[in-house]
């Protein structure tokens, strides 16, 4: 089955979910967890594998937003070390670089949705 708008809205939600999970961890409402910064558990990591890739998995533009989804991650987890060693400031400012990834993603996605 073709791949529908619905399926790229749920990966841009899940997308803003790690966001907004990042910065609770940042701004001290919660712990890092080792799964937030994870590919394979992280929900956008998961849909690319179980939706995505089955559906596209030819094409490059999976295989950037992998990529792109991957340095998005380790960014945040090098800001949650920051935060974690009394940065805060510098973990903080760390989340323009997490939302310039968000935008890369947001273009591959939307590129990937009208090739669908």
């Amino acid at each position: 089955m073709p791949l529908s708008s619905f399926d790229f809205q749920q990966a841009r939600v899940k997308q803003v979910l790690f966001k907004s999970r990042l910065r609770s961890v940042l701004y001290g409402v919660r712990e890092a967890e080792p799964a937030l910064f994870s590919l394979t558990e992280n929900p956008l990591g998961q849909w690319i594998q179980t939706v995505l890739k089955p559906q596209a998995a030819g094409q490059p533009a999976v295989r950037e937003l992998e990529h792109v989804l991957q340095r998005m991650l380790s960014t945040g987890q090098d800001l949650a070390t920051r935060y974690q060693r009394g940065h805060l400031e510098e973990a903080r400012a760390g989340l323009d670089q997490v939302n310039a990834y968000s935008d890369q993603i947001e273009t591959l996605l939307t590129s990937l949705e009208r090739a669908a």
